[in-house]
This record gives C-alpha cells, sequence and structure tokens, in this order.
C-alpha cells in the first residue's frame, strides 16, 4: 500500500465520519420534543440562557430539548446535567451545533 492510499483511506473514514455527524443531528431534531435555535439570538448580540432554561423546565422526563448554536455551549452541559438531562453533542459546521438533551 502507498502512503497515497493512506490518505484515501483516512479521507473516507473522515467524510464516513463526518456523515454520520450529519445524520446523528437530523435524527435528534427529529426526535426532540422542543427545537430551541438560539444562532438569531446569540447573532443580534442577545444571551439565549433564559430562553434555554423555560424550555428545559417544560420539558417531562423521557423527552428531549434539542438546542441549535453557533458554538459549542460547554456551560449547558452541567446546568442542565444538575437538572437530570443527558447531552449528546454533534458539530453540523463550522458555526452549527446540535445538542440533543435528554431528561431521563
Amino acid at each position: 500500500m502507498s502512503s497515497g492510499d493512506n490518505v484515501a483511506c483516512a479521507s473516507n473514514d473522515y467524510e464516513e465520519g463526518e456523515q454520520a455527524v450529519v445524520e446523528q443531528s437530523v435524527t435528534s431534531k427529529a426526535e426532540a420534543e422542543v427545537i430551541l435555535d438560539v444562532r438569531p439570538d446569540v447573532e443580534s448580540g442577545g444571551e439565549p440562557f433564559v430562553r434555554i432554561m423555560e424550555a428545559a423546565a417544560a420539558i417531562k422526563p423521557g423527552r428531549t430539548l434539542v438546542i441549535i448554536a453557533p458554538f459549542e455551549p460547554v456551560p449547558l452541559y452541567d446546568v442542565l446535567g444538575a437538572r437530570g438531562f443527558s447531552h449528546v453533542t454533534a458539530m453540523v459546521a463550522g458555526d452549527e451545533w446540535v445538542v440533543r438533551f435528554a431528561l431521563a
């Protein structure tokens, strides 16, 4: 196998991984009880934390909340984790992160 073959193989693995992330994102959005896209809030200089917490408070056990943000919302992991939510995160594009929060 030549080094060119290794590059092609690595490229295929990356493309397959990227496709899996996109598929996971689509599935998360389709299965969500509530989808909250906070990108417009952030782009206009707003703070979406209150909207997120209000949406999370309305989620019943066994249901999900999907947040779409322009960056990975790391602080939400601990805040919502303390309220019983688990999360799965997917970076769909450089400015689109989809996080599925599930309430146990």
